[in-house]
């Protein structure tokens, strides 16, 4: 089942970028089913407690793909080695226009920044700090 969202979404990008968009929102709410989704700046979010300021990841088309962005990227495993930074803590997985998802892949992903949700919470601002100046380890929390 996709978000409600999904279909406001979908309203305003090009049709060759729905099948890989309506398969990624169905992996996101597979892995969770209560997140909030709604269309912010322009991209897809999903949000816990309609906390849209600590959102946990977004999709968006872009002109050659799609991409899955979480918030705070730089607190995740990245198994695959498939995200790229974006900002201090946004990391990004890109996907080719016609790229096969793997749902349970991104099902791990979206699982693993949800229960990443409290700790970056909490500490949003020490995060970005330390992502800033490198001082934070790019993948993964010990304590987490």
């Amino acid at each position: 089942m996709n978000s409600p969202a999904l279909a406001t979404y979908l309203a305003d990008v090009d049709d060759a970028a729905a099948p890989s968009l309506t398969a990624l929102d169905s992996a996101i709410l597979a892995a969770h089913k209560d997140f909030d989704v709604a269309v912010k700046y322009r991209i897809l979010m999903y949000a816990l407690h309609r906390d849209w300021r600590h959102w946990v990841c977004a999709i968006n088309a872009t002109k050659n793909g799609v991409c899955l962005r979480f918030l705070y990227g730089v607190l995740l495993e990245d198994p695959r080695s498939v995200l790229r930074p974006g900002t201090s803590t946004l990391m990004t997985w890109d996907f080719k226009r016609g790229e096969a998802i793997d749902a349970s892949a991104v099902g791990g992903y979206v699982t693993e920044a949800v229960g990443r949700y409290d700790y970056f919470r909490a500490n949003d601002k020490a995060v970005t700090e330390a992502a800033k100046k490198g001082e934070l380890p790019t993948r993964g929390l010990s304590d987490q």
